[in-house]
């Protein structure tokens, strides 16, 4: 899973999955865009990256602002001369009952976890094409419709997620083509600032837990290693596949 000479985008790489995303990708070579939108955070990653001996920039990024995803396609472009890899790791989650939930809190979640791949991904494919071949990684959830995947208040996070599969898929058929692989990763219980409702609250933890053969969460550089792998060429014949890592959640 070598990555030397490749240059990778990781949204929402400020902490969590995403800043492991970029530490792993940097210690396999590659060369970093520490995007999210907070360019303190961001910077404070690039100084992880640079301490280990990698090269990475920091660029802040909202990615809901076409502006702001093309912006950032450009400042690898500028920096390294090209674009190898995306990682869509950016998004949000929001417990709410669904008869509370407002058109607000619906549109919200499918601006980032939604539209967002999408503003990245097509920013991104235009430069992979122009160099004949890349790889994007979209991060969706095992709450996204699969057998035991429902999650009560989290209607329009799994319905986001679901849409980040098929959106997967059919990335991965129709820029086959170009050589560009589109492959999902569908993590479950992560150790990240996103899950700490379930880590600090102890019966929601035990309900969590309960669900989970491995009996315990992920750790985020568990996850890490199955982006870098399908970022890799080593997962050179792998487009329109969604793998989870989950601890056997989905199994049970």
């Amino acid at each position: 899973m070598d990555l030397k000479n490749k240059v990778a985008i990781i949204t929402g790489a400020r902490r969590g999955m995403g800043r492991t995303h970029a530490l792993a990708f940097a210690g396999a070579g590659a060369k970093v865009v520490v995007s999210d939108i907070s360019q303190e955070e961001c910077e404070g990653v690039v100084k992880e990256i640079e301490k280990s001996g990698g090269e990475a920039i920091a660029v802040k990024c909202d990615v809901t602002s076409k502006e702001e995803v093309d912006k950032m396609v450009q400042a690898a472009v500028d920096k390294w001369g090209k674009l190898d890899i995306l990682v869509n790791n950016a998004g949000i989650v929001d417990f709410k009952p669904f008869v509370e939930m407002t058109e607000k809190d619906w549109d919200k979640m499918m601006e980032v976890n939604l539209k967002g791949y999408f503003l990245c991904a097509q920013a991104a494919v235009k430069e992979m094409i122009k160099k004949k071949g890349g790889s994007i990684v979209n991060i969706a959830s095992v709450e996204m419709g699969q057998v035991g995947g429902g999650m009560p208040g989290l209607a329009h996070y799994c319905a986001s997620k679901g849409g980040v599969v098929a959106f997967t898929e059919t990335l991965a058929v129709e820029l086959a083509g170009q050589n560009i692989r589109v492959n999902a990763v569908s993590p479950g219980a992560i150790e990240t600032p996103m899950s700490e409702a379930a880590q600090d609250n102890p019966d929601l933890l035990k309900q969590t837990l309960a669900k989970i053969p491995m009996n315990r969460m992920g750790k985020p550089e568990e996850v890490s290693n199955l982006v870098l792998f399908l970022a890799s060429d080593a997962a050179s014949y792998m487009t329109g596949s969604t793998v989870v890592v989950d601890g056997g959640w989905l199994a049970t």
